[in-house]
């Protein structure tokens, strides 16, 4: 077979190599009732059985792999994704044909989709119709991947990804799907090069045996010639190395070619991202959220268990600075019986510190679990989606009630230092007007407000840039107030781990970046070369 260059979207970064898997879906086979009613029943105790297996599963995990299967459990706790099954199977229909249509129209919906965010989500729907069709039929329809194959296909599932073992190499290659999917994310988390959007994987009967796959660029080679497979062979053992390097470097203090230190700090969305890291691999932690513990089935979290992940992180740093961001609900985060539904436009509502004021009751527990945990521990508290200073007295007021309440009980506790996330445009061109302890820098939603460009919708992705040199001179703003008023400053948004922007960020007078843990050591590679 001939080699086939094909160019799609690059949603994982890395190079692979590896044998090809076409995943194909299993069709499951199912003796149905001629009663209605029973296939009613069958239907609605496989909807049960994988919602119950689903929170089963998320039990065990924490971070990303629960927000996703979240959504899972919530879609199929909703009633109407259903409904339209249930009317046909009352005509006539089987419970397992009535259950496919009714969600291959879900699915169809999803991906016709204008916003790119709705169009990703379509692989969770296939997810939920295939779970709840294998509990329909007793067979298990989740796809199986050998450890360091190169999967080919139109999309693929979150189930199927987190059935396959991705610690020995393997990558994904699909004629459709999204960047922003779910599984895009996971495989970020997880290491694996995913390339998106190819195009129609049609081989003429013939599928390839071998595939490159560039994670970075962006594009995919099936059944490469020798000479092309050798060359790309010598670019993987050149990015090993580098990486090699990078990683036995990672524990020693980031400085630039021209002497600078710079602080790498680590952004984490559970404790469970801690795990087998060593703490000398960072400067400390700059950003947590905490909105692992309001996802998870059981409601929402109380007091102590606030304050036991808290301390747990606490402990972890050994006395490096720690800074916890209270729950950044809305927007894209919604969470059930706290957020508000249907919206307009979430991003522009009822979101992060605004959600927090307007439920005092759920924010005042937090708060005082903080409180509690800071004396474990050097912690800051920082507060989203600040727009105006009123927002940051009124929340410094309600934590100076809660830690005068806990010390007149006797509760051992502290008062950790306020600061404030600047994301919105208003905030970062008055900065010097919030009586902020200190601030963090988000450039996610400091890019999307001042370019009005999203990142997940595809048709103005090339806007949302945060090198753009109006977010740039928001920076710069916003570090020329720290420094005015002898305040931190840092950056804890995904910029910070684009090594593209490294030099034009500490540009701007940062010496403080906070990213994800696998990144720490690309971004102190690249921080040593600016300068030079």
């Amino acid at each position: 077979m001939a080699e086939i260059h094909l160019i799609g979207r690059a949603a994982s970064p890395g190079l692979a190599i590896g044998p090809v898997t076409m995943l194909t879906a299993a069709v499951a086979r199912r003796t149905a009732s001629d009663d209605p009613a029973q296939e009613a029943a069958a239907l609605r105790a496989a909807i049960e059985g994988a919602r119950a297996e689903i929170a089963e599963q998320i039990k065990t995990i924490q971070g990303e792999v629960a927000d996703i299967l979240e959504f899972q459990v919530a879609m199929l706790e909703d009633d109407a994704l259903a409904h339209a099954a249930y009317e046909v199977i009352s005509e006539g229909i089987t419970a397992h044909h009535a259950w496919r249509m009714a969600l291959d129209v879900e699915i169809a919906g999803y991906r016709a989709a204008e916003d790119e965010y709705f169009r990703a989500r379509a692989a969770d729907i296939v997810d939920i119709r295939d779970r709840v069709l294998a509990h329909l039929s007793g067979v298990d329809t989740i796809a199986r991947i050998a450890g360091g194959s190169i999967v080919a296909a139109d999309d693929i599932t979150p189930s199927a990804f987190l059935a396959a073992d991705w610690s020995h190499g393997g990558a994904i290659a699909l004629a459709e799907g999204s960047p922003s999917s779910h599984v895009a994310m996971l495989a970020r988390a997880r290491g694996a090069p995913m390339v998106v959007g190819l195009g129609p994987l049609s081989w003429n009967g013939q599928p390839p045996a071998l595939a490159l796959v560039d994670g970075d660029a962006g594009s995919v080679i099936f059944d490469p010639e020798p000479e092309t497979r050798r060359l790309f062979e010598q670019r993987m053992a050149a990015a090993n190395a580098a990486l090699a390097a990078a990683e036995a470097a990672s524990l020693a203090p980031a400085y630039t070619a021209d002497g600078r230190r710079i602080a790498v700090l680590l952004n984490i969305a559970a404790p469970e991202d801690l795990a087998g890291l060593d703490p000398a691999i960072c400067d400390g932690i700059g950003l947590v959220r905490t909105e692992f513990l309001f996802e998870a089935s059981h409601g929402l979290p109380d007091e102590d268990t606030q304050y036991a992940a808290y301390r747990r992180i606490l402990e972890w740093a050994q006395g490096r600075p720690v800074t916890i961001r209270t729950l950044d609900a809305g927007g894209d985060k919604p969470i059930a019986g706290l957020t508000v539904d249907g919206e307009s436009n979430p991003f522009l509502g009822l979101r992060g510190i605004r959600l927090s004021l307007a439920r005092p009751e759920v924010f005042r527990v937090q708060l005082r679990a903080l409180a509690r945990a800071a004396v474990h521990g050097v912690l800051k508290v920082m507060l989203p989606m600040i727009a105006v200073p009123s927002e940051l007295d009124r929340a410094g007021g309600m934590l100076d009630a809660e830690v005068a309440a806990l010390k007149a009980k006797g509760v051992a506790c502290a008062r950790p230092p306020l600061g404030i996330m600047i994301e919105v445009p208003a905030a970062a061109l008055c900065a010097e007007d919030f009586g902020a302890a200190f601030y963090s820098i988000g450039s996610n939603d400091l890019t999307q407000y001042t370019m009005a460009a999203a990142r997940d919708i595809g048709a103005v992705a090339d806007l949302n840039d945060a090198g753009n040199p109006a977010v740039l001179a928001l920076i710069v703003r916003t570090v020329e107030a720290a420094h005015k008023r002898s305040v931190e400053v840092s950056l804890c948004g995904d910029a910070a781990a684009d090594t593209r922007l490294t030099t034009a960020l500490l540009a701007t007078g940062l010496r403080n970046l906070s990213v994800a843990p696998l990144t720490v050591a690309r971004l102190k590679t690249a921080i040593a070369k600016v300068g030079s």
